[in-house]
């Protein structure tokens, strides 16, 4: 779909499930520090983006065509 939410909510997806794992690993080497529970909000954030997205690309191919242009 080439709507730009879903396209932005993607993106960000992505990007936050990617620097959440590689800061969970950082945080498995130091388990004192705050790597871990951010890396966890990053992973989750990520995977909400992803559900939005996933939500409005079903939103956007079950809507009518002639409201396509919201």
């Amino acid at each position: 779909p080439s709507h730009p939410s879903i396209w932005i909510a993607r993106v960000i997806g992505i990007i936050a499930i990617a620097i959440g794992f590689v800061l969970g690993i950082e945080g498995l080497d130091q388990p004192n520090s705050l790597w871990l529970p951010t890396a966890l909000v990053l992973i989750l954030t990520g995977l909400f983006a992803q559900a939005y997205a996933f939500y409005r690309t079903i939103t956007y191919k079950i809507q009518p065509e002639d409201k396509n242009d919201l």
